[in-house]
């Protein structure tokens, strides 16, 4: 029990320790700043990079078909008046 505390005590020592040097403010060592300077152009290994033009895409013609006409049977204008003891607007009844 006493060597499990111990170890825990000394991981824990080692992470802040670990933590505080990478958190610690440090210069910037950039090739233009004068920093590290390695001599020789610079090598990269890798294809160059490559640009496709985006597809082109046409977009089907607008169709403002007429709409769908069902026949509903024929149509009858109710008039306007008293029915069953209440107003009753005009209405078309199919």
């Amino acid at each position: 029990m006493l060597g499990m505390k111990r170890v825990a005590s000394v991981a824990a020592v080692l992470g802040l320790a670990t933590v505080g040097v990478m958190a610690m403010p440090h210069n910037a060592n950039a090739w233009w700043r004068g920093g590290v300077w390695i001599p020789g152009p610079a090598v990269v290994v890798a294809p160059p990079p490559v640009y496709y033009a985006p597809p082109v895409v046409y977009a089907p013609p607008v169709v403002y078909a007429p709409p769908v006409v069902g026949y509903y049977g024929p149509r009858v204008w109710i008039r306007p008046g008293w029915y069953g003891g209440g107003w009753h607007r005009g209405y078309w009844r199919r």
